[in-house]
C-alpha cells in the first residue's frame, strides 16, 4: 500500500515516542520521574470543574465553527486587561493550541516553501510543516550562548525566496529563552518589512521569572496584517485535557481562509469551551502563585543539575523547560537504557531526548530537554536519579 509523502517525512514525537518502554518498565514494578512531558502538576482552577457540573443543556449540541460567544468574550476580556484590543471576529477557537498552529499553517504554506524557526523547537513543529509539503528553515543557536536567536543579521541571513513566516514561541520550548520588548520589536519589523507573517506561539505568556513583565506580539498592532497568535489554556490554566486554544490575528483575509478549516472540523467540543470560559474568571493572584512555584522548580532542577558532572545547561528564564547537555553519546539511546535495564530502588526516569527538537542533522544527539512540572521533592529525586543513571551508563 502506498502512503502519504507527506506523512511519511513526519517523525514521532520524542516526548511519546518512549511509551511502551514505560509501559513495559511499569509492568516491572518500577515508578517512572516523568520529564519528559508538560503535564503540570498544579491544581486545574475550581471553577473550570465547577462549570460543567452545572452544565445542563438537554443536548450536547454542535458549537458554532468560530466557537461559544462565551469563551470569545472571556478571551476578548484577558486580552483588553492586557491593553491588546481584539473585536469578537479576529478570535477563533480550536480544538488546543496546537489545531491554532496547524490551521494557520494551512492557510500560508505551500508545498516547497520555508518557515524560519529558531532551533531547537518544539518538535511536533516538524508535523504540521510537512503536512503542508512545506519545510522548516532552522535559525541556529547552541547552547554556549544561551540558545540567543534574536539578532536581525543572524534572522535575515536565513531568509530566502521560498522564506514565508517566521514561527517564535515566546516563552520558548524547550529552552525557556525569553524575548525582550526591543527583540520583540526588532523580529516584527523583519516581518513586515519582507512581507512575511509572524507567527507568536504563546502557551507560556505568563511563565516568566525575572519579574519582565507579560509580553505578546499581540501588543504591535502596527503589525495587523503580519502577526497570528496562537494561545491555549492548557499550560496557562493547567488545563491540557481541556483541549481549548485559539488562533488570533487582525487580518481579516486569513479568517476567512482560516473559517473553512473550521467549518470542515465542524466544533469545538462544547463543554470543554464551556470549562475554558470560566477558567478565565481567574484572578492575578492566581498567576503570581503559580509563577513563584515554577520558579522554585526551576531553581531546584537547575541547582541540581550543576551538582552532576559533564552537565552543562542554562537558566531558562521562562517556560518550564530547559535544555541539558549530557555527557553521554546518545540521549536517545540513554533513554531507552534507562527505561530498560536501570533502577535505583525500583525507580528510573523519563526526559526528551534532544535531537528531534533540531531540523538540523546531528544537533541535539547529547542534549535532553527537562519539563520541570514535579513538586520539587519529586524533581530532587528525578535528578538525582539521572545522574545516577549517567554514571552508571557511561561505567558499562
Amino acid at each position: 500500500m502506498k502512503f502519504s509523502s507527506k506523512v511519511e517525512r513526519c517523525r514521532l514525537s520524542p516526548m511519546r515516542k518512549f511509551h511502551p518502554y514505560a509501559v513495559a518498565a511499569k509492568a516491572k514494578g518500577r515508578r517512572i520521574y516523568h520529564l519528559n512531558i508538560g503535564q503540570p502538576d498544579i491544581a486545574t482552577p475550581k471553577a473550570c470543574l465547577d462549570a460543567v457540573h452545572n452544565f445542563h443543556q438537554e443536548v450536547l449540541a454542535y458549537a458554532p465553527s468560530p466557537g461559544i460567544p462565551e469563551l470569545i468574550e472571556a478571551i476578548r476580556g484577558y486580552y483588553d486587561a492586557l491593553d491588546m484590543h481584539f473585536s469578537s471576529d479576529e478570535i477563533l477557537i480550536t480544538t488546543g493550541g496546537s489545531e491554532a498552529l496547524a490551521i494557520a499553517l494551512q492557510c500560508i504554506l505551500d508545498d516547497g516553501d520555508e518557515i524560519l524557526i529558531p532551533e531547537p523547537f518544539y518538535p511536533n513543529y516538524n508535523t504540521m510543516v510537512a503536512t503542508c509539503g512545506a519545510h522548516i528553515h532552522p535559525i541556529p543557536t547552541c547552547p554556549e550562548e544561551g540558545y540567543h536567536y534574536a539578532d536581525r543579521a543572524r534572522i535575515e541571513a536565513e531568509i530566502n525566496e521560498h522564506t514565508r513566516a517566521i514561527l517564535v514561541t515566546n516563552p520558548g520550548n524547550p529552552t525557556g529563552t525569553l524575548l525582550t520588548d526591543e527583540e520583540m520589536r526588532m523580529i516584527v519589523d523583519v516581518a513586515k518589512e519582507r512581507n512575511l507573517f509572524l507567527i507568536g506561539d504563546e502557551a507560556y505568556r505568563e511563565f516568566f521569572y525575572g519579574g519582565e513583565g507579560l509580553r505578546s506580539f499581540g501588543q504591535f498592532e502596527d503589525a495587523a496584517e503580519n502577526v497570528i497568535l496562537a494561545d491555549t489554556v492548557s499550560k496557562r490554566f493547567s488545563a491540557c485535557g481541556a483541549r481549548i486554544g485559539c488562533l488570533i490575528t487582525r487580518n481579516h483575509e486569513l479568517l476567512g481562509h482560516a473559517m473553512k478549516y473550521c467549518q470542515s472540523r465542524l466544533s469545538v467540543a462544547t463543554l470543554d469551551q464551556v470549562a475554558a470560559a470560566a477558567l478565565y474568571t481567574v484572578g492575578p493572584d492566581y498567576f503570581d502563585a503559580v509563577r513563584d512555584e515554577y520558579r522554585r522548580r526551576r531553581d531546584t532542577v537547575y541547582n541540581a543539575l550543576q551538582k552532576i558532572p559533564g552537565v552543562s545547561c542554562q537558566c531558562p528564564r521562562g517556560a518550564f523547560y530547559l535544555m541539558a547537555t549530557l555527557p553521554v553519546d546518545d540521549t536517545d539511546k540513554f533513554q531507552k537504557w534507562l527505561l530498560e535495564e536501570f533502577e535505583d530502588n525500583g525507580d528510573t526516569v523519563m526526559f526528551a531526548p534532544g535531537e528531534p527538537f533540531y531540523a538540523t542533522p546531528g544537533k541535539g544527539r547529547n542534549e535532553i530537554r527537562i519539563a520541570y512540572i514535579l513538586c520539587q521533592k519529586d524533581l530532587e529525586r528525578a535528578i538525582g536519579l539521572l545522574g545516577k543513571g549517567i554514571a552508571a551508563y557511561n561505567a558499562r
